[in-house]
């Protein structure tokens, strides 16, 4: 019992950088050949042999092959063999030697000190000498690059000689899917294995089979997936159960861009129905919406940018919001209290961008501004070796940085960030996590004293971060996302200058087309120690955060809360009432109901409002009565254009109150496809490609029974136009055409905002949302897009079954008519279906709701309309 261990010293932190650890064997480290050993386990690694005691109080020790003179098994001769005289006790040999052939091997290290172990390893001991004395050639070696190269191979050759163990398969009716080489990666550490995919689980075992045998991941419990860049090349992939943690389960690298896609593609295809893939802008919808904080935003772009824990040269980068580290409270009301996200940090301070400038306009090609990046593996270790010193201790060969060098101070650091000449840091997530112990020396590590005498122990605060009970209040949830919510939201300017080497951008060098085994690894090394540049996500300009209205803010960060309350209760006006019940009605839209349906068409219905028909009538229909009140023919007309729209060439002019038809305007040269009116204006959309915007002045002005129609502006497209719709305020009109082009019109202007291709056929529906900070449109290629006004940005595109004909939508719920009939409730945030709605016996052609949208009206090609109520 003597030898069994609670803990385990050994870590693949012992490792050095881009080594392999590949097999480990029980062995006897012999101190002395007369009397003395110490048992524990021989490993076996790409640059090193690790012996690891089995006592705990026992150093490990380490063997770089580099340094050994020799690597010998001795002979059988006594004369030749260093153990001729060491008898072990004949209890120890019954206990663990007992049927096993002991043979013998020593290290010769650097002349002076021999190590004899002791290796229990029956009938393989030749191939363990074996691979020791490859690695060891290879060690030797001049060139780098060809020792990366000769230990490829014997990796790839023990990968190929070896694969998954089936026995550790969860279930034995799990069916394979594919099998494939790769390494798992953690912080400064690879471990090669073997992949292998069920249509249950996901399976990573260990080639060494540490730190266990195997990682198993059920694939019920995947919320997430992407693809990542290994060292700029797309080897990566990562996987998260969770969905807003920063942490991944498993992050696994391969061989060949062909086998990640392949098993992304497994991954992908049983998630297809579990969960929706974000992108960028589908997070940026939820970001605008309110329904992900700034915070929760910037590490999904992070993920989405390729930057990952795991991989400490992308670690996932957050910026210096607070740019006042000098005042005892922060008043977030002034500019000046916050950094200028508008520049990179390097363009903060203008007399060293002047000199950076100078040194860039007289550089050679390829020109750089920056000679280091905003993050590096160095960079994250600088703020979190207090709380991970194993990898600061591996990045720096077994040592700390000098005292004076190391992370003592938020005020100083962000002083050298914005003076130091090589000194262009951003931050990381933690500073904005509710956890301080990065910045607390919990683990009483001995870092050294700094030149004052002063021992290095937490990092100091800024002053309004210190107090009697505010000890970790600068990572406080209320101050630090405060702060970062209260920033502008326009961080990561495109900027005219390349602002880092090439080196660290996506596309920047092809690794695979360097022949050169030595220009390969030097390129690979500064790729994975300067710090890589995130993927680029977004081409335009960043739409921005849709604010609620406040108050206001006090002049003191400590009473934040209470100074950012809303209109109380008692201030609520009747838009206010009038808000809440249209958020009542879409909180409960899925409990729509049928309260009454009518046949009093002789044809499919195209309109609502108008309660057009191809069969060429208009018909007035009450609703509290269930009757039909009026009804007028147009069919004269309807003979002569075509039929396949609802309003043709003229637009007709109809009293209610007298059932017939008063006056009529010729105003377009094919039909009329679409109309709206607001107070004394009508828009009407027609095939002739243009949308006419009219004034009308009532009889009652003129004196006569016509109306008198004033043209004030022609708003010109290259194709027929579809569908129109204005927003909320009047001031903005959309169309959209039958080759799929959608345009955003300032109406009191006459100009078009963006002119955007976002359909591969017909848009049938396009509405702003109710603030007029989104456009949802959707066409015949059965596609939701959503676009951002300001910008014109796609924002999300969600693909449906089958073509959605009409919608109304409250900015983040769509419901739409369906081609089958159906009514389909959409969450656009969760981009899924959370409700089916049966309806018509064909395509739902039209919608109406009304104004508290507790009451909707559908037609459809089964040429009836049906009513329906929310039901709460």
């Amino acid at each position: 019992l003597r030898y069994l261990r609670k803990l385990s010293l050994f870590s693949l932190l012992l490792l050095n950088l881009e080594e392999y650890y590949f097999e480990q064997h029980t062995a006897n480290h012999i101190i002395n050949k007369d009397d003395r050993s110490e048992r524990g386990s021989l490993k076996i690694c790409s640059k090193s042999a690790i012996f690891e005691p089995d006592e705990i109080c026992l150093p490990i020790i380490k063997i770089p092959l580099r340094d050994c003179i020799s690597i010998e098994a001795p002979e059988d001769n006594e004369t030749n063999n260093p153990f001729t005289g060491y008898v072990a006790e004949e209890d120890y040999l019954l206990t663990y030697f007992f049927f096993f052939v002991v043979r013998y091997l020593f290290f010769k290290y650097l002349g002076k000190t021999e190590y004899f172990f002791q290796l229990d390893v029956p009938g393989k001991v030749e191939d363990v000498v074996q691979t020791l004395l490859q690695l060891y050639r290879a060690s030797h070696l001049e060139k780098l690059g060809d020792q990366v190269a000769m230990i490829t191979a014997i990796l790839q050759s023990r990968l190929a000689r070896a694969s998954f163990d089936k026995n550790r398969f969860q279930n034995v009716s799990e069916t394979l899917h594919m099998e494939c080489k790769a390494e798992m990666v953690t912080p400064l550490v690879i471990n090669p294995g073997h992949v292998c995919i069920t249509d249950a689980n996901l399976y990573f075992q260990p080639l060494n089979g540490y730190p266990k045998p195997v990682v198993q991941i059920m694939l019920l419990n995947v919320r997430r997936i992407y693809k990542r860049r290994h060292g700029l090349m797309p080897l990566g992939l990562e996987v998260f159960c969770t969905e807003n943690d920063a942490c991944s389960d498993i992050y696994l690298k391969f061989y060949n861009t062909q086998d990640r896609d392949e098993l992304y593609f497994y991954i992908a295809t049983y998630l297809e129905n579990h969960i929706t893939e974000h992108t960028a802008e589908s997070y940026m919808l939820q970001w605008q919406r309110g329904h992900i904080s700034n915070y929760q935003y910037l590490l999904h772009l992070n993920n989405l940018a390729d930057r990952s824990c795991n991989d400490l040269s992308q670690y996932p980068v957050f910026p210096w919001i607070v740019a006042d580290y000098t005042s005892s409270e922060l008043d977030l009301t002034k500019p000046e209290t916050f950094r200028d996200l508008s520049k990179p940090i390097g363009a903060m301070n203008k007399e060293r961008l002047e000199r950076l400038l100078v040194r860039y306009r007289e550089m050679p090609e390829p020109k750089f501004m920056y000679g280091s990046h905003y993050s590096s593996p160095g960079y994250v270790l600088f703020y979190l070796f207090r709380v991970a010193p194993e990898y600061m201790l591996c990045l720096q060969n077994g040592k700390f940085d000098h005292p004076d060098r190391m992370f003592n101070s938020i005020a100083e650091t962000w002083k050298n960030c914005l003076d130091g000449a090589t000194d262009f840091k951003e931050l990381i997530p933690e500073f904005y996590e509710n956890d301080p112990n990065f910045l607390i020396n919990s683990l009483k590590l001995d870092l050294g004293k700094r030149q004052g005498g002063k021992m290095v122990e937490g990092v100091e605060l800024p002053p309004w971060a210190s107090g009697n009970d505010t000890q970790d209040y600068f990572t406080n949830l209320e101050l630090q996302t405060v702060c970062l919510q209260c920033t502008h939201n326009s961080w990561g300017v495109l900027f005219h200058l390349v602002l880092f080497h090439s080196l660290t951008y996506e596309g920047g060098v092809d690794l695979n087309s360097i022949m050169n085994p030595n220009e390969r690894v030097a390129l690979l090394t500064q790729i994975l120690e300067f710090g890589q540049t995130p993927k680029q996500l977004f081409t335009i300009p960043h739409p921005r955060k849709i604010i609620p209205k406040f108050k206001g803010l006090s002049r003191s960060s400590k009473s934040l809360t209470e100074q950012s309350e809303r209109v109380s209760p008692g201030e609520e006006s009747f838009e206010d009432l009038t808000e809440e019940s249209i958020t009542l009605a879409w909180n409960n839209i899925t409990k729509l109901k049928l309260d009454d349906h009518q046949k009093i068409h002789k044809d499919l219905i195209y309109l609502i409002d108008l309660m057009f028909v191809l069969d060429s009538t208009l018909k007035m229909f009450s609703r509290e009565s269930k009757m039909l009140q009026r009804s007028v023919s147009f069919s004269n007309l309807l003979s002569e254009a075509s039929q396949l729209m609802h309003i043709f060439l003229f637009s007709y002019f109809y009293s209610i109150a007298f059932g017939r038809r008063q006056d009529s305007l010729m105003g377009h040269d094919d039909a009329v496809s679409k109309i709206c009116w607001h107070n004394d204006r009508l828009y009407s959309a027609s095939w002739d490609s243009t949308i006419k915007v009219w004034h009308c002045v009532p009889d009652e002005i003129l004196s006569t029974k016509r109306h008198r129609f004033e043209l004030l502006a022609e708003l010109d497209h290259d194709v027929s136009v579809n569908t129109i719709n204005l927003n909320a305020a009047h001031t903005m009109l959309v169309s959209g055409t039958k080759e799929g082009t959608i345009s955003i019109w300032d109406v009191t202007t006459a100009t078009v905002l963006h002119q955007l291709a976002y359909h591969s056929g017909t848009v049938y529906d396009a509405a702003f949302s109710p603030d007029s900070r989104h456009l949802l449109s959707t066409g015949a290629d059965g596609c939701f897009k959503v676009i951002d006004v300001q910008t014109g940005m796609l924002i999300s595109s969600m693909a449906s079954e089958q073509p959605q004909r009409c919608f109304n939508w409250d900015g983040n719920n769509v419901l739409s008519g369906c081609q089958s009939g159906e009514l389909v409730v959409w969450d656009l945030l969760a981009g899924k279906i959370i409700e089916r709605i049966k309806g018509h016996t064909g395509a739902v052609t039209c919608m109406w709701m009304n104004e508290q949208c507790s009451s909707i009206i559908t037609g459809g090609e089964d040429r009836r309309i049906m009513f329906w109520k929310v039901q709460y």
